[in-house]
């Protein structure tokens, strides 16, 4: 077993105090969002309007020294708005390729539920495989390279749900909710001056820190109690009655990543039952598809994977 270097906590830890001066209280969203980042993972940010969602995005980003670039999705976005496009240079005569706002290193996708399917499928080859492909001509995205996406839960109207398969893209999935009366009273307080803290905001580490932090995930020893456990849980939301789409190989694979980063956070270099538990419900609940049935009982897909958890035995040993 390798030991875990002790520069990622340092480095997350001073992400989390950066963005910690813009976003008030949201201490399990950020984390969850820099866990998705070690994992070269991406990340869709669902809540209702005003709760910080962009805010948020935005201010990772700021405390990256990264390439930063927003998509506002709208109906009238097409794919090349994203992926980009080829024209002839009127100067050469020659093709030339004209980048799309995807090509950057963080990539915040804002309503992305209020553009086509076809502009949202766009997204599908850049999320999976980092690069692009436009006339045949295979672009490669630069690195570190994360996918950003908010979207509104509860305005249907004029909305284009994302189809299973692009959700399943998804690393994670981060509620940010309301903030307490006190957290607000705060917030109130930091946006009552001329500025906003998101401006003053500044980098607290380069790329290739991240680049580094990254490589030091397969350093996390999962034992094969670890592994089963993690696909014993997604196998039974695959025969779960109330589901009728369970999680894929992606989602365990996503899973097992997740717990070896919430390892690495905690200054462990092997993972534990507790950070499969904590990690499940952010990484599997988005990929669970409800039965009809279930849904016209109220029924949500965290509540039903949190029933599931409680089923399935905890492994006690290490090997």
């Amino acid at each position: 077993m390798q030991s875990t270097p002790a520069q990622p906590r340092p480095l997350v830890y001073a992400l989390q105090q950066n963005i910690r001066q813009v976003i008030v209280g949201k201490d399990e969203a950020i984390e969850l969002m820099l866990i998705a980042l070690i994992c070269r993972g991406h990340v869709l940010i669902e809540d209702v309007p005003g709760v910080g969602k962009t805010t948020m995005a935005a201010a990772l980003a700021k405390s990256l020294q990264c390439s930063f670039k927003r998509i506002q999705f709208t109906p009238d976005v097409t794919p090349s708005d994203v992926t980009g496009f080829t024209m002839v240079n009127i100067q050469t005569g020659e093709m030339e390729f004209k980048p799309g706002a995807v090509m950057s290193q963080i990539v915040l996708a804002d309503e992305i539920n209020r553009t086509s399917p076809k502009t949202q499928s766009s997204l599908l080859e850049v999320m999976e495989e980092g690069q692009v492909t436009v006339d045949g001509v295979t672009h490669t995205l630069p690195r570190p390279f994360m996918v950003l996406a908010t979207q509104n839960p509860v305005d249907f109207v004029g909305t284009y749900p994302l189809p299973e398969a692009q959700m399943d893209r998804f690393f994670l999935r981060i509620s940010v909710g309301y903030p307490t009366v006190e957290e607000e009273i705060d917030v109130l307080e930091r946006y009552s001056g001329q500025t906003t803290p998101i401006q003053s905001l500044q980098p607290v580490c380069g790329a290739q820190e991240i680049i580094a932090m990254q490589e030091q995930l397969g350093t996390v020893y999962a034992s094969r109690e670890a592994r089963s456990y993690v696909a014993t849980i997604t196998a039974q939301t695959r025969d779960h009655a109330a589901l009728q789409l369970g999680a894929s190989p992606r989602g365990s694979i996503a899973l097992l990543r997740a717990a070896q980063a919430c390892a690495l956070l905690s200054g462990r270099d092997y993972v534990l039952p507790d950070d499969i538990r904590r990690m499940a419900l952010p990484v599997l609940s988005h990929r669970l598809i409800l039965t009809p049935e279930a849904r016209m009982k109220g029924v949500s897909a965290q509540q039903v994977l949190s029933q599931l958890i409680e089923t399935v035995p905890v492994p006690t040993g290490r090997s």
